[in-house]
């Protein structure tokens, strides 16, 4: 009888046991997505009043019940994720990119055509606006989709020892990049979004072992198309000089489009050591632009000052940690390249947005993963995220993963080691 709590590996003639999973990834998550439901039930009553001001009608409980919602449908998505067998996943994942890239061509033409659920915000039509339900952002299903569809196709060349090879591998994966990216950054406008799609790309590349000559290449090829991106659209050079110009505190910047950036420094400065507390912040009565969406990095730090700013960095840094040893602890390629592609997603959504709000990066419009204004964003990285969590299900000690054991998924060599997770097929 075949023992359900093993995982068997079809290339050799040994399994894998299925164990206890990584329950920090867990903690970590819950603890970030606590985390934001405290900062908007200290600022959602000043976003409302600010909005209220504007001529809409948002009763001052809005946003914290909203993100109530946001966080129990992305537990949902995590637990679903890291119940689903990964395998469904891994052999759905054509569709999965598929769905993601209709949704994004469908959302940019009801755009063109004016449809009221394809409204532009911001310069950037990235979302399906549907009412009294909320909004969807289509990018994120083709961030999650796009994701593994690369980790099994990279993972699948790997095993026939062809990752570097041109025709089969460059070309079909940089063809379907390309598209994802085009789709997101000229048609429907979301540099930020881009951006973390290449980070994605960029990070699956790199485990999967791509030679240092083709990441340079398409290093080089990002830059030159990223510059003619920026150079295209007014609003995003306009965000670029403002970052160049440097000095945020003149009249002429503030007037020119350093106010966003000013008021994010201002926020930070304020807070001190250990913050103005829960209810006195200033920046978030009217200040502040997107206070509870890309900008609540400088409200925790008006907020909880110093110390409350590291020790959100520290909570981030031991989740991005957690995701590398699941990373480095598999023996599957496909899965190795899945959890590196959500260590890229979700490292650059945290680099990003602080280095933005601080003042290093230019103005990206990207979210703080988990702990901004909920939405379709924290439903998917949750996903991602619950997806690792049962990945680490099927991780290996380091010192039995040699490289062309991982790169040919074999793990007939492991059976034997003194640790109850490895058996031969005989005892399965």
């Amino acid at each position: 009888m075949r023992d359900r709590g093993w995982q068997q590996k079809k290339s050799e003639g040994s399994v894998v046991r299925r164990h206890r999973p990584d329950y920090q990834i867990a903690l970590y998550t819950a603890i970030l997505m606590l985390l934001g439901l405290v900062i908007m039930y200290a600022i959602g009553p000043q976003r409302a009043n600010v909005l209220n001001n504007g001529g809409s009608n948002y009763s001052d409980s809005y946003f914290f019940v909203k993100q109530i919602i946001s966080i129990v449908l992305a537990g949902i998505a995590f637990t679903a994720a890291a119940l689903i067998p990964y395998m469904v996943f891994v052999k759905r994942a054509s569709m999965l990119l598929i769905i993601g890239l209709v949704s994004c061509v469908f959302l940019a033409l009801a755009g063109w055509a004016h449809l009221p659920f394809a409204e532009e915000v911001n310069g950037a039509t990235s979302w399906f606006q549907l009412g009294i339900l909320g909004s969807l952002q289509p990018s994120e299903i083709l961030k999650f989709g796009l994701l593994i569809y690369l980790a099994v196709f990279l993972a699948a060349r790997a095993k026939e020892g062809a990752i570097n090879d041109l025709k089969r591998t460059i070309i079909p994966s940089m063809i379907v990049s390309g598209i994802a990216l085009f789709i997101i950054v000229i048609i429907q406008r979301d540099l930020g979004t881009g951006t973390a799609i290449l980070a994605i790309i960029g990070t699956i590349f790199f485990a999967a072992g791509l030679h240092r000559r083709w990441l340079a290449l398409l290093a080089a090829i990002i830059l030159v198309l990223g510059f003619v991106s920026i150079v295209a659209f007014p609003h995003r050079m306009a965000r670029m000089t403002t970052f160049l110009q440097g000095d945020t505190n003149s009249p002429a910047a503030l007037e020119g489009g350093a106010y966003h950036i000013y008021h994010a420094k201002l926020a930070i400065g304020t807070g001190g050591m250990f913050g103005v507390g829960i209810g006195k912040s200033v920046q978030s009565t009217g200040y502040l632009p997107e206070v509870i969406n890309d900008s609540i990095f400088a409200v925790i730090g008006e907020i909880f000052g110093f110390v409350g700013l590291v020790s959100l960095i520290a909570l981030f840094v031991a989740l991005l940690m957690r995701l590398l040893r699941v990373m480095d602890r598999m023996a599957d390629m496909r899965l190795k390249l899945i959890a590196a592609g959500v260590f890229g997603w979700f490292g650059a959504h945290v680099i990003l947005n602080i280095a933005a709000i601080i003042g290093i990066f230019p103005l990206t419009g990207i979210t703080l993963p988990l702990v901004s204004f909920g939405g379709t964003s924290m439903i998917f990285i949750a996903a991602a995220l619950g997806l690792v969590f049962q990945l680490s299900r099927y991780t290996i000690h380091p010192s039995r993963i040699t490289t062309q054991e991982a790169r040919n998924e074999n793990s007939g060599s492991r059976r034997g080691v003194g640790r109850p997770r490895y058996a031969s097929r005989r005892s399965a």
